[in-house]
């Protein structure tokens, strides 16, 4: 009976474990970068087979910080792929160097 306990501890500690990892990996989603008083650029991940950079879910979160930066509104300025990032992965069949995408979108206050 002991040993099934810490089989089941260690189930729910991978789990707990997991999750973390997931949250930490999607923090760096969206980015504020090059930030000014009147905007700056906000950047987003993207995967072309899940929609492309108009159907990440996380265009609705750089919306949503280009909306909290500019109360008042804001203008786009331009938009467009910016330069990838590299990632490693762990996970069996996916060992090595992965390239992510991130989308940009350069705004200004009104």
């Amino acid at each position: 009976m002991g040993s099934r306990c810490r089989t089941d501890q260690l189930k729910a500690f991978v789990c707990i474990a997991a999750m973390a990892l997931v949250c930490a990996g999607c923090s760096d989603a969206v980015q504020l970068t090059h930030e000014t008083e009147a905007g700056g650029v906000v950047t987003y991940v993207f995967k072309e087979e899940r929609g492309g950079p108009m159907g990440s879910p996380h265009r609705k979160d750089a919306v949503k910080l280009m909306g909290k930066k500019c109360p008042a509104g804001y203008l786009v300025l331009r938009d467009g792929e910016v330069k990838g990032y590299g990632t490693m992965s762990s996970v069996e069949g996916q060992e090595g160097e992965m390239m992510g995408r991130r989308w940009g979108i350069q705004f200004r206050c009104k």
